[in-house]
C-alpha cells in the first residue's frame, strides 16, 4: 500500500470512529431499555412519582423505562452509582435536594453534583409542614416560637436524618426565628412520625402525605407549611413566610440528572421528553393527588436552580455548623 492509500485508509477509519461515537449521540430513543434510578425505597413519595413519570415516558418514546431503587445513605448511594454509570442515554437519576445540594456540604461524598452529574430537567417539588403534638400546648407558629424562646434548648424537632431536607428546614427556621431548637435525627420519616405521635419529640418538619392523616385524625397540630404559597391540598394552613418570616422557603424537590459525560444532544432529547410528560394533564393531576407539584425546566434553568439551592443550603450548614454526626 502506497502513502496515498495509507492516508485514504486512515481518513476512512477516522470517519468510521466518528460515526460510531459522538456523532450518534442524537440517535433517540436508545435501542436498549432505559434505567431510571431512585435513591429511596419503593412505596415513598419519590418512588411513586418516578414510577408514574417513567410509565408515561416509556409509552411516549416506545421504550421500556425500568425503575431501579438504590436506597441508602439518604440517596447518596444512588447518586454515586449514576455518577459512574453509562453516559449513553440509557441511565437517568431521579435526583433529590439532599444529595445534590446539601450532602456535599455536610459530609464527604464520592461525586461532584456539578461535574459528575448532568442536569436534564426539574421533576417535582413539595413543601414540608411543621407539626407538633397536642401536649406541647401551642396552636400557632407564633406560640411555638414564644415557647422556644421562653425555654431555650427545651424544644426539639425531628428529621429524617442529618443533612436531610427536613433537617435543613428546621435549621433555616432556627436562623430566621432566632431560636435554638434541638435537632433529633431519625432514620426515615416513619420513626420520626412515630416518636412525634408518642410525644417523645416536640415537632417535625414532615412531608405532607405523612403528616396529613395524623392531622385529620386529631393527633397532631399543623402550624405552617414551608413553601412560599399554600398548597391546594392544605389551604387552611398558613405558610411560614406569611406568619412573620417573609421569603422563608424550604422545599423538597426532585430533578432528573444523568451521568456527567452524557452527550448534550441526548440530554436535550431527554429534556424535551421529560418536560412533555410533566406537562401532560393526566400526569399533573396524578402527581397533584400525591401532593407533588410538577417542575419542568430547561437544562439551563435546572443548573441555575441547583446552584442557587447549593449556595443557600451551604450557607445554612456553615452558619449552623452542621455535621453528619
Amino acid at each position: 500500500m502506497n502513502k496515498r492509500q495509507l492516508h485514504l485508509a486512515g481518513a476512512l477509519f477516522a470517519s468510521a470512529l466518528l460515526l460510531a461515537g459522538p456523532a450518534r449521540a442524537d440517535d433517540f430513543p436508545p435501542t436498549r431499555p432505559v434505567t431510571l434510578v431512585v435513591g429511596f425505597a419503593p412505596g415513598g413519595a419519590a418512588d411513586a412519582a418516578a414510577r408514574l413519570i417513567a410509565k408515561k415516558l416509556g409509552d411516549n418514546i416506545g421504550q421500556t423505562v425500568i425503575i431501579d431503587n438504590k436506597a441508602g445513605a439518604g440517596g447518596n448511594i444512588a447518586h454515586q452509582h449514576v455518577a459512574s454509570g453509562p453516559a449513553d442515554g440509557t441511565m437517568l437519576l431521579f435526583g433529590s435536594i439532599g444529595p445534590l445540594t446539601i450532602a456535599p456540604h455536610v459530609m464527604k461524598v464520592r461525586y461532584d453534583p456539578f461535574k459528575d452529574l448532568a442536569p436534564v430537567s426539574g421533576g417535582v417539588n413539595f413543601p414540608n409542614v411543621l407539626v407538633v403534638h397536642k401536649a406541647l400546648g401551642v396552636k400557632t407558629l407564633g406560640e411555638f416560637v414564644a415557647l422556644a424562646k421562653k425555654k431555650p434548648g427545651s424544644v426539639d424537632f425531628a428529621s429524617t436524618g442529618a443533612g436531610s431536607a427536613s433537617h435543613l428546614a428546621g435549621e433555616l427556621f432556627n436562623q430566621r426565628a432566632g431560636i435554638d431548637m434541638v435537632h433529633v435525627p431519625y432514620k426515615g420519616g416513619a420513626p420520626a412520625m412515630q416518636d412525634l405521635i408518642g410525644e417523645r419529640v416536640a415537632s417535625y418538619f414532615s412531608a405532607p402525605p405523612t403528616a396529613l392523616p395524623q392531622v385529620e385524625a386529631g393527633r397532631l397540630i399543623p402550624l405552617a407549611t414551608t413553601g412560599l404559597t399554600r398548597p391546594a391540598y392544605m389551604p387552611g394552613i398558613p405558610t411560614v413566610a406569611e406568619s412573620g418570616y417573609p421569603g422563608f422557603e424550604a422545599l423538597n424537590w426532585y430533578a432528573f440528572v444523568a451521568p456527567g459525560k452524557t452527550p448534550a444532544p441526548i440530554l436535550d432529547r431527554w429534556n424535551a421528553e421529560i418536560v412533555k410528560v410533566l406537562n401532560d394533564p393526566g400526569v399533573k393531576e396524578a402527581l397533584n393527588k400525591h401532593g407533588l407539584t410538577p417542575q419542568p425546566t430547561t437544562r439551563a434553568e435546572l443548573t441555575a436552580f441547583m446552584r442557587k439551592e447549593d449556595a443557600k443550603w451551604g450557607s445554612i450548614v456553615r452558619d449552623r455548623r452542621i455535621t453528619a454526626d
